[in-house]
């Protein structure tokens, strides 16, 4: 693996897709718990991600729904402030490949800043919270989120236009496409 010596444990790449998904949801990298259990979002961010989706686990995690793909595939370690940024390598390396093998995708969840910069680049907003204010131009193809971590609770607050906003936005779209 490319960056197998930047790694704090063995790399334990997490990814769930098929060639069936309809909509794909880019996160950061996987978290310490998700790392431990091989499965994405199985942590409570997830389980907001899940409530803002509308949708329970066992639509979650059937690929012919969902296809989940983080920036960086792996845990990439612990920093100062929570988990350290997605590694580099993964996204230029895997990205185009994962997605040309997911032919039906109609909706990709850009969850976070770094896949909002990788998949906007200029058309993203200054801050995380005027690109994710501006979702509706972004579509069909992407709609962009901020992440569901614990952490973003202030976030959330502050902002209390997404939920009100942006929530209804994404729960119409994933409806009409799992439909």
């Amino acid at each position: 693996m490319v960056c197998a010596a930047s790694l704090p444990h063995a790399p334990r790449p997490v990814v769930a897709a098929s060639r069936n998904s309809h909509i794909l949801v880019i996160g950061q990298a996987p978290g310490r718990k998700v790392h431990a259990t091989g499965i994405p979002w199985n942590d409570p961010s997830g389980d907001t991600l899940r409530a803002w989706l509308g949708v329970d686990r066992t639509a979650f995690y059937d690929t012919r729904n969902f296809a989940l793909m983080p920036m960086g595939f792996c845990y990439p370690g612990k920093g100062r402030s929570g988990d350290l940024p997605p590694r580099p390598e993964c996204a230029p390396l895997w990205h185009e490949r994962l997605r040309r093998a997911m032919p039906r995708i109609q909706l990709t969840l850009l969850i976070g800043q770094y896949s909002q910069a990788h998949y906007l680049r200029e058309k993203a907003g200054p801050t995380l919270a005027a690109t994710v204010r501006r979702a509706a131009e972004f579509q069909p193809e992407f709609l962009p989120l901020p992440h569901p971590s614990p952490r973003n609770r202030l976030w959330l607050r502050k902002n209390a236009w997404f939920e009100a906003e942006v929530v209804p936005l994404l729960r119409e779209r994933v409806k009409a496409i799992l439909q």
